[in-house]
């Protein structure tokens, strides 16, 4: 088999397993499938309104679908979970069951078409588009659109990020088809930029530094301390009494003079030598 083959026979059993829990959970608020392969078998989630109905007593009603999805689709060893629509309108096959329901009991197109198109917007969608076609009120088949919000038709978030539904309604007149196309609010779009607001700055605790000050004469205040009056009397002139000293008399003591006397010899000894040097000096 071509790897082409392949993806479309993939295809085909996905949608013919979608009818089947269509048909099969219609009154649990049935709002599609995912399947995926794993290494055990195969990995089924349902999407309900109400996940109870789908588990049944005891896991019967998901026991029996576990054993018709292997015997008619052939999918080895399915395992079934069960997770619970958080928002039914932002999901597309909810709404698009409602408006089906809403025209099989004879309300008018447009009523039941305004009507899912303001519970959409009420929930926060950033955009939905509701089209109702076939034979509405005449013979002749058209179209009305019921259109509401920001809703882009092309590029990366319209193939990524919108949700779309089909679902047909057998009438009197003929058969009806209701499309749905919603842009939930999670969505972010490359041409929005959004411009963060710089953070506001932490207060830092401000520490009082104890200054030092250094007192300058100027700057110095001596305050005068209020004294007790004394009577103080200052006298100019005080009479000092004078004491007589007794003057004591120093007995004098009479000191021998020696006698210098020169004999005749050493007179004479000296002239000659004198006498010798100026002789010597001429």
């Amino acid at each position: 088999m071509s790897i082409v083959k392949r993806f479309i026979t993939e295809a085909i059993k996905k949608t013919e397993i979608d009818e089947f829990l269509k048909k099969r959970l219609e009154r649990s608020g049935y709002g599609g499938v995912d399947i995926s392969k794993t290494p055990l078998g195969t990995h089924i989630v349902v999407y309900a309104m109400r996940p109870g109905l789908v588990i049944g007593r005891g896991g019967e009603t998901i026991k029996e679908l576990a054993v018709t999805l292997e015997q008619n689709f052939k999918l080895p060893n399915p395992q079934i979970s069960v997770s619970e629509i958080e928002v039914p309108e932002f999901n597309a096959f909810v709404v698009a069951s409602r408006i089906s329901s809403a025209l099989q009991r004879g309300i008018h197109f447009r009523r039941a078409g305004y009507w899912a198109l303001n519970q959409v917007m009420d929930a926060g969608a950033l955009g939905v588009e509701i089209v109702i076609s076939g034979k509405l009120r005449t013979e002749r088949a058209r179209f009305e659109k019921f259109r509401a919000g920001y809703f882009p038709r092309c590029g990366d978030p319209a193939l990524k990020n919108m949700k779309k539904a089909e679902v047909h309604v057998q009438l009197k007149p003929g058969i009806l088809g209701v499309r749905v196309k919603i842009m939930p609010a999670n969505v972010q779009f490359p041409d929005k930029i959004k411009i963060n607001e710089p953070a506001p700055p932490e207060e830092i605790p401000i520490i009082e530094e104890k200054k030092i000050e250094t007192f300058s004469e100027s700057k110095v205040k001596i305050e005068e301390v209020p004294v007790e009056k004394v009577d103080t009397k200052i006298v100019k002139e005080v009479e000092v009494p004078k004491v007589e000293v007794p003057k004591v008399e120093v007995p004098k003591v009479e000191v021998p003079k020696k006698s210098v006397t020169r004999s005749k010899k050493t007179s004479e000894v000296a002239g000659k030598k004198a006498s010798e040097k100026k002789e010597a000096k001429k």
